[in-house]
């Protein structure tokens, strides 16, 4: 399948973008990756959550070990809005992040204009089907 191209400011040298989604997964710094995806602007990872309801603060230890810290997570929720557990939400709030949630498409727009920014942000993106 195609993957839609993601409008963005091209990113700082070395600065990872998400470039493309699709039901299949997600292109990141030119590698696509099935499935859920972790990325800060150094790093990516597969993201073997699923359920946001079974999610567990460890799922995102890319993210709160990251240095310099990570400032906002983008947490998109799959093809839908849906709203993450209070204990997940108050557990990444204890980790230092600020955590904002939308459907997953617009976590990825939105991760590409934080880095773009030059902001700390990172997103943890749910599979789009």
């Amino acid at each position: 399948a195609l993957m839609p191209k993601l409008e963005a400011t091209p990113p700082r040298p070395g600065v990872l973008s998400i470039q493309g989604y699709s039901a299949g997964g997600y292109r990141v710094g030119g590698t696509v990756q099935p499935g859920g995806v972790i990325v800060t602007p150094e790093r990516m990872e597969a993201w073997p959550v699923t359920d946001l309801a079974s999610a567990r603060v460890e799922d995102f230890q890319l993210v709160t070990t990251e240095q310099p810290p990570i400032e906002v997570l983008l947490l998109g929720t799959g093809p839908a809005m849906r709203r993450p557990p209070a204990a997940l939400l108050e557990g990444l709030k204890a980790a230092g992040l600020a955590v904002d949630f939308m459907d997953s498409r617009a976590a990825a727009r939105t991760y590409n204009v934080l880095v773009a920014e030059n902001r700390r942000g990172a997103a943890a993106l749910l599979p789009l089907d």
